[in-house]
């Protein structure tokens, strides 16, 4: 080293420097060995390396080897002779003579002893900075040192991250010429990348002229360490170019690359130098080239390479059964463990593990628990992975009992102590709504990570404990952790989802108070939150807002805005939401996907949901039931049940939703049969249990279509207890076909199920009002101000160009009201004319006739209408969507109104679409 350009080692990363003189904190004997060294060749002592281990005490050691220095013992050049004398310097205390020595020993010989370095290691790593000091000292007395201990150092200085030495040492070996050194470069590129980042250490590689095999291998590894990945392919590709090998650990780091970057192009060409190096014997590099083709989703050529091993082990084995499992290849994945049952080589814990994992990634949750049981008869007791996997399939399937179980035998076999199954465990609780046992493991866990504190907030956030949740907060800080992104993510949704939207995006302006940029989560939990209240107009406009912050939206995102372009009918709206979707390249996403199918149907584009769904190649099951439900409403029944064959003969097999899709295109078409057929074989052909949702179907289809004692008989006969749903369904029935008597039993029920949903009253009051029975119209309003029920206020809304128009029955007046009803009683005039009669049935008042008809003119969908008639130009169907059900004269009002003007009108009522097209109407007059 250049005696003339001293190191001054300041270590400006460490946290405590040393303080003390370097001088006086040597050993005096010790710095006398350095002066020894840097004068002659050292020909000391013969002492022998036992009497020196049986050295007890600093003096003893010192005296000791003062005179073995003083004697110019000859044994002092004795490795092992030396090996003891740190030994005992460090048994003693002393780490600095400990360190000099060794640093010494180091100048003098060209290699040390792999042992002794990690002897040294053992105390040295605790007191690291004292070696670069010590080095520091020793350069300045003059003392010669070779690459091998300053290659030490090098990456010493990678290691404390201390920047500046490290930068010294470059300095001084670029005066002594000594930059050729391959293992100097290497270093020189290992400190860089650690300390000054990757740029400085492809500098370092450019630089140099003649790379070696060597310095090409480093190179790479750099990278692999920085995770720069991709970068590293690039450098294996050019070490290949330059007709370089590579050898077997450098291609089996490579080949992982691929496989974690899904490059299956570069994966074979890799694959092909394997074949024509001959490294295709070598068992590792086989099995990473299965574990790269399985995550690049190609399972053929990784059998084939499996196949072609003349005596695959364990590894082997566990790779292809893992490939198949995790790729959705279940039966494969058990053939192969079957075949290895009957090989030499037998299952071990982690085959069972990766056929849990598999079978859990592809929803098969009761499976995961088979094999679990399977697994114990086989005399393996499960780990932290195996019980990490049941948790989550007991969470996907809400099993709490279950879970209870898993856990006492946690507690029993003490695996509730470790850290992941013990997030696992409040996962589960939490998912079930089980926050007190949640509670209980996360206070009994012990080194509790971010993830075990995030987990439990979570799940007061998402259950509206917010009160229980600042103080989690507050306790997490007190211990010393610091909430991350996760944390306020949690928070945002919980606010968000109990509608409390306005605190959530106070806490999303006040993350960057905290040091934390909100992400495309933290806006995606707001606005699904929004979403899934129902605050959907709140929900779109914070989409604005998110795009002017200059997030970029996600999947998750994407779909939470579809949904609420869905629930307000907003076709224009849920058109540019599309071309956000395929600018973010998120259109090819199944769950973007599903949510546009929904959009569109919901929107009354049926023509385009159908058209997104043949786009898509593989087809999930909420794939099919979104465009079954789409078919469905819009009244075509007898085309979703044909979509329902197909889905089944594609080897799709249907769940509750899907059998609850085709029922309601039953009940929407009037398709009785179909509808008692499909009902009666969901147990006993698809092996489904009916819900009340499935029972609420049939009874509304058999009471439409005027089968109501047959209604009425699946009510009183089914094995679960009716709720409002079937009741009301019966009602809605009974108002169609003015049955009376069993109205008022449909309604004693709902008044006490319902007692402040004001839509069972006025059905009644409706029943009431067309037999003249005003007394007892007057009666259910009293008793609605009783209860203090209040009637749902009804209103329809329509988008002229982007702008949303919304007609209430107790809103303000709409600004062109005036224009409105000019058009609409020309209109009314006409439609006369034609025929039309008013149904005065609608209005539920002891009022004459005039004035019934006056009040007809002010329901919400017929201003909705004719405004559209009025905007609209005369190109396009009129889109128009309310609240509640259609009335029987807005329908037949409409019917004309589509006759006159020659239109499409699409509308759109709490249950269904209806279609006017030249006075007639897609719903059959079956609604």
């Amino acid at each position: 080293m250049d005696k003339a350009t001293p190191f001054h080692h300041s270590h400006p990363q460490n946290p405590h420097p040393s303080k003390r003189n370097r001088a006086n904190c040597i050993a005096p004997c010790v710095l006398d060995v350095a002066e020894t060294y840097k004068s002659k060749p050292v020909s000391v002592f013969s002492t022998t390396s036992n009497e020196v281990r049986k050295l007890e005490s600093l003096g003893l050691v010192k005296q000791k080897h003062t005179q073995m220095i003083k004697m110019e013992d000859k044994s002092i050049s004795d490795a092992l002779v030396v090996e003891n004398l740190i030994k005992m310097y460090l048994k003693v205390g002393d780490f600095r003579s400990a360190t000099t020595l060794f640093l010494l020993d180091f100048a003098q010989r060209s290699t040390s002893l792999s042992h002794l370095v990690e002897e040294f290691d053992k105390v040295g790593g605790r007191r690291a900075y004292e070696v670069l000091e010590v080095f520091a000292e020793l350069h300045r007395k003059g003392l010669i040192f070779n690459s091998v201990p300053i290659t030490a150092i090098l990456r010493l200085c990678a290691n404390l991250v201390d920047l500046w030495f490290g930068v010294e040492i470059h300095a001084c070996l670029v005066k002594r010429g000594f930059e050729s050194d391959v293992d100097l470069k290497c270093a020189l590129m290992n400190f860089y990348a650690n300390s000054w980042g990757l740029e400085y250490a492809d500098r370092i590689f450019a630089e140099t002229d003649y790379r070696t095999s060597r310095l090409r291998n480093e190179a790479i590894m750099v990278h692999l360490r920085s995770g720069s990945l991709a970068k590293a392919l690039d450098l294996f590709r050019e070490m290949q170019f330059s007709s370089m090998k590579a050898n077997s650990y450098m291609v089996i780091k490579i080949l992982q690359v691929c496989g974690t970057l899904e490059a299956l192009e570069e994966g074979k060409q890799i694959h092909g130098y394997v074949i024509r190096s001959s490294l295709d014997s070598n068992l590792s590099t086989c099995n990473s080239l299965i574990t790269m083709y399985t995550k690049c989703s190609k399972l053929e050529p990784a059998r084939a390479v499996f196949h072609l091993m003349t005596k695959p082990n364990l590894i082997s084995w566990n790779s292809i059964i893992s490939g198949c499992s995790l790729n959705g290849h279940l039966d494969d994945a058990w053939q192969l463990f079957r075949e290895m049952e009957l090989s030499e080589t037998k299952p071990d814990l982690v085959t069972w593990n990766c056929l849990m994992s598999g079978h859990f990634l592809n929803c098969s949750y009761e499976r995961v628990l088979m094999i679990l049981r399977k697994m114990q008869i086989a005399g393996l007791k499960p780990n932290s992975r195996t019980i990490t996997s049941v948790l989550r399939a007991i969470n996907e399937l809400s099993f709490l009992d279950l879970g209870k179980e898993v856990h006492g035998y946690l507690i029993r076999n003490d695996f509730e102590y470790d850290i992941y199954v013990g997030t696992s465990l409040i996962d589960m609780y939490v998912k079930n709504c089980s926050l007190a046992n949640a509670r209980a493991v996360f206070d009994n866990l012990k080194n509790r990570n971010i993830v075990a504190w995030n987990t439990l907030i979570s799940g007061y956030a998402f259950n509206g404990h917010f009160e229980e949740t600042l103080k989690l907060l507050n306790r997490m800080e007190q211990e010393g952790i610091k909430p991350d992104l996760v944390t306020w993510n949690s928070l945002i949704s919980g606010y968000s989802m109990h509608g409390r939207s306005k605190v959530a995006l106070v806490l999303i302006r006040q993350m960057k108070a905290w040091g934390l940029n909100p992400n495309v989560v933290s806006w995606t939990a707001l606005i699904s939150g929004c979403s899934q209240r129902e605050n959907y107009c709140e929900s779109l406009e914070l989409f604005i807002q998110m795009q002017r912050e200059g997030i970029k939206p996600n999947s998750v995102t994407i779909s939470s805005v579809l949904r609420a372009c869905a629930g307000l009918s907003l076709l224009q709206k849920g058109k540019e939401i599309h071309c956000v979707a395929v600018r973010n390249k998120c259109n090819e996403d199944i769950f973007v996907a599903t949510s546009l199918i929904d959009m569109y149907s919901k929107s009354g584009s049926l023509k385009n949901s159908y058209r997104v769904f043949k786009e898509v190649q593989n087809k999930t099951l909420a794939l099919w039931n979104s465009i079954i439900m789409g078919f469905s409403i819009h009244g075509i029944g007898k085309e979703a049940i044909l979509l329902f064959k197909e889905m089944c003969e594609n080897g799709v097999n249907p769940d509750g939703i899907t059998l609850t899709a085709v029922l309601s295109a039953c009940r929407h078409s009037g398709l009785v049969d179909e509808g008692w057929k499909y009902f009666d074989s969901m147990k006993t052909y698809y092996e489904i249990t009916p819900t009340l949702e499935h029972y609420s179907c049939m009874v509304d289809l058999l009471g439409r279509g005027g089968y109501l004692d047959e209604a009425l008989d699946i009510i009183q006969t089914m094995p679960l207890e009716p709720d409002a749903s079937i009741w009301g369904s019966l009602l809605a029935s009974c108002r169609i076909h003015k049955n009376l008597d069993l109205a008022e039993i449909a309604a004693e029920y709902l008044f006490k199920l319902e007692p402040h949903n004001s839509a069972n009253y006025i059905m009644m009051m409706s029943l009431y009002a067309n037999a003249n029975r005003w007394e007892d119209v007057d009666s259910l309003r009293d008793s609605m101000d009783a209860v203090g029920v209040r009637s749902r206020p009804g209103w329809s809304w329509i988008q002229i160009d982007h702008t949303i128009h919304v007609f209430s029955v107790k809103g303000e007046t709409h600004p062109d009201i005036g224009e409105i009803y000019f058009e609409l009683y020309q209109l009314v005039s006409e439609m006369k004319k034609l025929g039309y009669v008013p149904d005065l049935s609608c209005v539920f008042e002891n009022i004459d006739k005039d004035e019934k008809e006056k009040v007809l003119m002010n329901h919400t969908e017929k201003l909705a209408v004719t405004y559209g008639l009025i905007k609209s130009g005369n190109t396009g169907p009129i889109r128009v969507a309310k609240n509640t059900r259609i009335c029987a004269d807005c329908h037949r009002a409409v019917k004309y109104m589509s006759q006159i003007t020659g239109r499409e009108i699409i509308l759109r009522d709490a249950v269904r679409f209806h279609h006017f097209q030249n006075g007639n109407c897609s719903c059959n007059n079956y609604w």
